[in-house]
């Protein structure tokens, strides 16, 4: 069943907001343009959305999805944290984000961030003894963090120009 035209439109618009997301962490993103397109797959029986095309999304989603988590880790890595690094990392980036969404008032991501960078930074201090090194390894994870919203923001549109190609083809 092909939905009408105005279905294709207001979907359209939710994925834009969607896309918006990708720049503005407060908005959902990535995942909130694949749960459009599994809403409309869904609801039209998968006959423009087929089985195919949605699994081709569904593997563009998962990459969007978590680009933040391996990317910034691969910028790390390239930066020369190591694997502990990464792991404080990670727990204080939860701890961050805890204490910027509850007491500090700056919110979960940026408080996610610097906790994240901190944590990096500090554990590659502990381990060895050298600051410049250390901050070379937070600045790799902020690298890599800033690239994963480059990518985000390629696999968002790529994704919508996806759904549009096959809602419109019919």
């Amino acid at each position: 069943m092909i939905l009408p035209m105005w279905a294709f439109w207001v979907a359209l618009a939710t994925m834009i907001v969607g896309l918006i997301g990708v720049i503005l962490p407060v908005v959902p993103g990535v995942g909130f343009i694949w749960l459009v397109v599994l809403v409309y797959a869904v609801a039209e029986h998968f006959a423009t959305i087929d089985p195919i095309t949605f699994a081709v999304l569904t593997v563009l989603g998962a990459i969007g999805f978590t680009a933040d988590l391996w990317m910034s880790q691969v910028g790390a890595k390239v930066g020369g944290a190591s694997v502990w690094s990464l792991l404080a990392g990670l727990v204080l980036g939860a701890i961050g984000a805890i204490v910027g969404l509850v007491f500090l008032g700056i919110g979960a991501v940026p408080g996610a961030i610097v906790g994240a960078i901190a944590g990096v930074i500090l554990a590659e201090w502990y381990r060895r003894k050298d600051w410049r090194e250390a901050f070379k390894a937070g600045g790799g994870w902020l690298v890599g963090c800033t690239l994963s919203g480059g990518v985000q923001f390629l696999v968002a549109i790529l994704m919508i120009l996806i759904f549009i190609w096959q809602a419109l083809k019919g």
